[in-house]
């Protein structure tokens, strides 16, 4: 018998739902609603992975592997399974079983032991979470795989979050025209000028710090975790002749302590900090400010927890892509912030500017797809495909999104520094 109209009765057993895209199995048979993508099952292993650890993560290790493919638009595929799949919809268990034990017989006739790991995968964790050497080695897992590949993705811009799109952009193309235009909004918020003292928390390849020595003649400190970044960061340094104003440090925020600095900068590094530390990382920021100085958080943000849930990170995230992130509602963000002293003046969502970004990254990585499987590997370009398109989806759908909070650090006699109007940053301020 074919194997896939067996294993599309086993998926909608799972699913609670028919089938809504097309299935093939390794066998070459089909099953499912004709037309449109195709998820092809090119080995019984993918059942096995699911078997012994099931939901997302087990169907996250087949696709890595290259075990689980799509044959068409992948944001369709996505899309149509991946919301059942993450609502964990309650299915009858007499269905689950007799799922189980359908997958089991279309798994082989013996499973002694799981497949191993898909080597991407992080393997070790050693230390307390989000202690320095633990943070060290999730930063290191995700930014330290090649500053070649993050060219090929990312672009000449080498920005890595969120662009801020103009509507004659909005259609994907531009992305380092949007990318420039973020990091001179940021600039704008901060409200920086000549001879001022600017840190950014998690620099990344240096783009922002450069922008703002270039454009605002401010002296910069940059600081990462990751070695790789640091080098590119100073090499760009060097090149544009900007050594007596920028500095990039591999450092951790816990270890800066040269303040007071008139503003700073935190772009897309506040979720590796966990929601344990949050408190003491903003406490942290508001000392190295001077009082006047201003904060630029810009972080993603998911939906508050529904009543009697907890929140876990996601499986698939957690372990291929960011190990220990962790998302907090942009209402928590803001409260700790004002609890460690700062005063949080404008808070803007950039939710759909996200979603533009990560369709461009998906079409860069897969324009020079032969070229990234060289520089890494045929699974972590795999793993980079899946995580953009499906976070592209969900900034769309609204289940995350990203903010950019600005705040201050009041002086004494409560002045904020800031223009009455501090939206119209379109002037200088």
């Amino acid at each position: 018998m074919p194997f896939a109209p067996r294993l599309a009765t086993v998926v909608e057993r799972f699913l609670g739902s028919p089938l809504p895209v097309r299935l093939r199995a390794w066998d070459g048979s089909e099953a499912g609603p004709p037309g449109g993508p195709v998820i092809v099952v090119r080995h019984r292993r993918a059942l096995r992975r699911v078997l012994f650890r099931p939901g997302e993560l087990g169907l996250a290790r087949a696709w890595v592997a290259g075990e689980i493919d799509v044959e068409g638009d992948l944001y369709a595929v996505l899309g149509r399974m991946l919301e059942p799949i993450q609502a964990e919809r309650s299915t009858p268990a007499r269905h689950t079983l007799a799922a189980g034990r359908d997958l089991i017989q279309l798994a082989g006739p013996r499973i002694p032991v799981p497949p191993p790991l898909p080597p991407e995968e992080v393997r070790r964790r050693t230390g307390p979470l989000h202690s320095l050497r633990r943070d060290r080695q999730a930063i290191s897992h995700h930014y330290d795989v090649g500053n070649e590949f993050y060219e090929l993705v990312l672009g000449p811009s080498m920005v890595y979050s969120c662009a801020v799109w103009g509507e004659e952009t909005a259609d994907g193309a531009g992305l380092d025209q949007a990318q420039t235009a973020k990091l001179e909004l940021i600039c704008r918020k901060l409200g920086l000028r000549e001879g001022q003292r600017l840190l950014d928390v998690g620099c990344g390849w240096g783009s922002l710090v450069l922008h703002a020595a270039r454009h605002h003649g401010v002296r910069a400190v940059g600081i990462t975790l990751s070695a790789e970044q640091a080098a590119y960061a100073r090499d760009r340094v060097a090149k544009e002749d900007l050594s007596d104003r920028v500095e990039i440090r591999v450092q951790d925020y816990r270890e800066t302590a040269d303040g007071p600095f008139d503003a700073i900068s935190s772009v897309g590094m506040a979720e590796h900090v966990g929601a344990t530390r949050y408190r003491a990382y903003a406490e942290q920021v508001f000392g190295l400010l001077r009082p006047g100085g201003r904060l630029l958080n810009h972080q993603i943000a998911r939906r508050p927890m529904p009543e009697g849930r907890t929140y876990r990170p996601d499986p698939f995230i957690d372990a291929y892509v960011f190990p220990d992130g962790e998302l907090a509602p942009v209402g928590r963000t803001v409260a700790l912030l004002e609890r460690a002293g700062f005063e949080v003046r404008d808070v803007e969502s950039l939710r759909e500017h996200y979603a533009l970004t990560l369709r461009q990254w998906v079409r860069n990585l897969e324009r020079h797809w032969s070229e990234a499987v060289r520089l890494t590997s045929p699974g972590r370009a795999r793993v980079w495909r899946l995580y953009m398109a499906a976070s592209a989806l969900a900034f769309e759908r609204g289940s995350i999104g990203v903010n950019q909070t600005l705040a201050v650090r009041p002086t004494p006699r409560g002045a904020s520094g800031l223009p009455l109007r501090p939206r119209v940053w379109t002037e200088a301020s």
